[in-house]
């Protein structure tokens, strides 16, 4: 694995822990009962967007150092994967 394609792995692994941390902990206008005159009652009022970017890069990180590990070492390679043996 290269330099590109371990950056690569470790932006796709970042963004997808990201959208998945992004809704915990959310307080919505509706939740607050402060709801601006039109905006959505669930638009958010206190997102803590830099306390998760903090959390998935911890996360990532630790998933992205699994994953390279694995591919690394060849514990799984693509020839196990390969169950219609086109490659």
């Amino acid at each position: 694995m290269g330099i590109t394609s371990a950056l690569v792995l470790l932006a796709v692994i970042w963004w997808m822990t990201f959208l998945i941390v992004l809704p915990f902990r959310v307080q919505t206008q509706g939740d607050l009962g402060k709801v601006v005159p039109g905006t959505h009652a669930g638009a958010p009022e206190v997102h803590n967007l830099k306390k998760k970017a903090i959390i998935t890069t911890a996360i990532s990180l630790v998933l992205w150092i699994i994953i390279c590990a694995i591919i690394l070492s060849e514990i799984i390679s693509i020839s196990d994967i390969d169950y219609f043996n086109r490659g």
